[in-house]
């Protein structure tokens, strides 16, 4: 079952644009999330970025455990690129080089999928994936 995820990135005054050309030009890392074994467990299937005034939200829906998806993104040259590109844009300084301050700032940066909606699905109450 997929499900969503999001990131919320606080951003310097007048970066905007600038991110935008970063969202836009990021590469695009391997999709297939596998282990130790080569086995695929997970799977990215699909990113937006939404860049606003002073804000940026990445999304991301996944197959698989998440912590198995974050891992394998954290891996992922491109995204570790384009990490080090929006740093110099970003309000709040963070720690990306220690485990302990990557998982604080996704602590902190991750937002919850409360509502998921699709035509041709019926409605259900609590979160959809």
């Amino acid at each position: 079952m997929a499900t969503w995820h999001a990131l919320f990135y606080p951003l310097k005054a007048g970066s905007e644009e600038v991110v935008k050309e970063l969202f836009r030009t990021s590469g695009r890392p391997q999709f297939d999330v596998r282990d130790a074994d080569g086995k695929v467990t997970g799977r990215l299937l699909g990113t937006m970025a939404f860049v606003g005034k002073e804000m940026a939200v990445r999304v991301i829906e996944v197959e698989g455990p998440l912590p198995m998806v974050a891992a394998h993104m954290s891996r992922q040259p491109e995204v570790r690129e384009f990490e080090r590109q929006l740093e110099q844009h970003l309000a709040r300084p963070r720690d990306m080089v220690t485990p302990e301050g990557a998982r604080q700032f996704f602590r902190e940066a991750a937002l919850e999928c409360v509502l998921s909606r699709r035509h041709d699905q019926p409605l259900t109450t609590g979160v959809a994936g």
